[in-house]
């Protein structure tokens, strides 16, 4: 799987090249693998499939990768939505992703966001109690065909990034079960409620292992036992399980794969695979990481206490964790010449610098590459998650453009432009252009 990837990466670089997407006047573009991305939504369908024959709906954190044609893809490869916010609603419903394949979740969710998604019959999980009494009264005020569940933390600790896990201690999100009182709370808040039929809960992310992963869901799974035995009656007939597999960046490998976790889910709690319980699953970045790249041209090389230095114009507005925490984010960095061939030869230790205007702005620090040189092209894989759809506007440096490509049997790479290029004319109307002189009245 990882060389044919590669291998469709080294055309597709190359055809950015002859095909003038990346070009002097246009220093920095992205690029996303299509066969890639429809690759990784059926393995995670299949891995599942593998290990249960209970309804599953793969619903893809839309946060990852907020590009309309993206949600339209993976809604042809059978994948839904998460959304946590009106934008990513709006956003899937452009994609035409259907209300019974949308999930909303959200820490801070308003009043008109509950009312849009009970009267679009969106599955919703609540946050916290206080929102389940929001739900309330508008579940007395008019009837809705979404499906509502609470979103619980089962506190089982933390992985090696803090600020991505989420069932920590402490973690903002859902309603912590091990706290004094809260699991007799929530199993309370399930009897009171016929209409809650669901639990929710998200361990973490990058950086969280699998074993940590899956005893988060074991401990939902079995509060969800315990209210089910309390009712009488099989009163939680969903749980969402949410995402978080974390992605190789060390090299193409994709490692861990679903099926691993699928796996280990069996093994840990394997009464939640049994039929009785419906699935959602929440993933993102594991699903597009591996399968988009930014190019960029390197305008200028030069050398500072004797370390070579390549300038290039992809930096901290599109890889912007990895440029303010790269010990938590290091990318690889992949070197071609100006024809966009990839370079060979001996390596020299060498700094990879992006285009804005602090010190820090550096996608790699000391990295051994063939010695770059003006023109050239520098690749930055394992970016098609939280990177170039996440633009920060530092320097008012614009938007790139996004293109998707496929490759012919002929061997010739076709692209399909995903997002355009944003404008100066755009970046002036976004920063207030049409009210220039609205502090001088």
């Amino acid at each position: 799987m990882a060389p044919m990837a590669s291998y469709r990466r080294d055309l597709a670089v190359r055809a950015s090249v002859d095909q003038g997407l990346l070009s002097p006047t246009e220093p920095v573009v992205a690029l996303l693998d299509t066969t890639g991305i429809r690759a990784s939504a059926a393995a995670l369908t299949s891995a599942f499939a593998a290990v249960t024959d209970a309804t599953v709906l793969h619903a893809f954190a839309v946060k990852a990768a907020p590009l309309v044609p993206v949600l339209r893809l993976l809604h042809d490869a059978g994948l839904g939505v998460e959304v946590a916010s009106p934008g990513e609603l709006a956003l899937a419903r452009a994609a035409g992703i259907p209300p019974t394949h949308t999930v909303l979740d959200s820490p801070a969710k308003t009043p008109a966001d509950l009312r849009q998604a009970l009267a679009l019959g969106i599955a919703v999980n609540a946050d916290n109690l206080q929102e389940l009494g929001r739900l309330d009264a508008l579940m007395a005020s008019a009837p809705t065909a979404s499906r509502l569940g609470l979103r619980v933390n089962p506190q089982v600790g933390a992985g090696s990034i803090g600020a991505l896990s989420t069932a920590t201690a402490t973690s903002k999100f859902g309603v912590a079960l091990r706290d004094d009182g809260a699991r007799d709370t929530v199993v309370r808040a399930f009897l009171d409620r016929p209409w809650l039929t669901r639990l929710h809960t998200h361990t973490g992310s990058q950086g969280v292992p699998l074993a940590l992963m899956a005893e988060g869901v074991a401990e939902t799974y079995a509060l969800a036992e315990e209210i089910n035995r309390k009712a009488g009656r099989q009163q939680i007939d969903t749980i969402d399980i949410g995402g978080g597999l974390p992605v190789n960046f060390d090299s193409d490998e994709e490692t861990p794969t679903y099926a691993e976790y699928a796996r280990l889910l069996a093994d840990t709690a394997p009464g939640l695979l049994d039929g009785r319980y419906r699935l959602v699953t929440e993933f993102g970045r594991s699903l597009l990481a591996k399968h988009g790249t930014v190019l960029a041209r390197v305008e200028y090389t030069k050398t500072s206490g004797g370390r070579p230095i390549a300038v290039t114009h992809a930096g901290v507005q599109l890889a912007t964790r990895t440029v303010y925490a790269p010990d938590s984010w290091p990318l690889r960095i992949l070197a071609y010449d100006a024809e966009g061939r990839p370079r060979a030869g001996e390596t020299t230790v060498q700094d990879v610098a992006g285009p804005a205007c602090f010190a820090g702005d550096l996608l790699a620090t000391g990295r051994a590459l063939p010695l770059l040189r003006p023109g050239d092209v520098v690749a930055v894989p394992d970016t098609g998650a939280y990177y170039f759809a996440h633009h920060y506007a530092y320097n008012t440096l614009p938007r790139p453009a996004v293109h998707g490509f496929t490759l012919g049997e002929d061997g010739a790479v076709a692209f399909s432009t995903v997002r355009r290029a944003q404008t100066l004319d755009e970046l002036v109307q976004e920063a207030g252009g049409a009210e220039a002189d609205a502090l001088l009245r």
